[in-house]
């Protein structure tokens, strides 16, 4: 890349921070800070993250809270029938495709590491990390993020899809880029310091405010540097 390129591209980035930080600060006002709480351990996250997707919150953790019920350990999941498994997160949905993915997970730790843990992930460097969690099968950049900063207080970015939605809506990231490559543009335009409250404050405010369908424009403390606000 030549020194003009590398020079534009640069600049792009601050002005893209300067907007971010311009959205943090109004979402602070309107959100609030969010405390930092104490989170799962990361194997606990791991497997909440798994059956998180394509659910609610309020049904992942009855699912999460039932398995925890129904098998003490998570060794005792890793040698359970599989059907056992399914019964007890049916909450969550697609029980029967989350299930096996638990247990290969829990399995491919198991072999690797010798026991059923993700502490260790605490020591190594944050690309590291993220590498070791996304060569499980079916974690990607967004449960691996979920794991690194909430568990283990790494700076990583998750996203999903109301952070992707509406960061796409006030021009942080480009219409057409993938959730996956979102995770990376966003890690570089964000300050480390407000991934967490960003983070939580971007989905409060998708959840709240810019729903996916019929989004509240007109009560949005962002529809003055938000392209999708004008066109409505």
């Amino acid at each position: 890349m030549d020194g003009e390129a590398i020079e534009g591209e640069g600049f792009a980035i601050t002005a893209l921070r300067s907007l971010a930080l311009e959205i943090h600060e109004r979402l602070l006002r309107i959100h609030g800070q969010p405390e930092k709480r104490r989170h799962l351990d990361p194997l606990s996250q791991l497997v909440s993250t798994i059956l998180s997707q394509n659910t609610s919150d309020t049904n992942r953790d009855k699912a999460f809270k039932r398995l925890r019920k129904r098998f003490a350990k998570w060794e005792e999941v890793l040698e359970a029938e599989l059907e056992e498994i399914v019964e007890a997160i049916r909450p969550a949905g697609l029980a029967n495709l989350k299930a096996p993915r638990i247990q290969e997970a829990l399995r491919t730790i198991s072999l690797k590491r010798g026991e059923l843990t993700l502490d260790f992930l605490a020591s190594l460097p944050l690309d590291e990390a993220r590498a070791w969690l996304m060569e499980l099968k079916g974690v990607g950049p967004k449960t691996a993020s979920i794991v690194l900063l909430f568990s283990l207080d790494k700076p990583a970015f998750p996203v999903d899809t109301h952070i992707n939605r509406v960061t796409k809506r006030l021009g942080l990231i480009g219409e057409k880029v993938t959730v996956e490559k979102a995770h990376e543009l966003l890690e570089q335009i964000l300050p480390e310091e407000i991934y967490y409250p960003f983070h939580l404050n971007v989905i409060a405010h998708g959840r709240e405010v810019c729903k996916a369908r019929n989004p509240r424009c007109e009560i949005c403390v962002l529809q003055d540097i938000c392209s999708m606000a004008y066109s409505k």
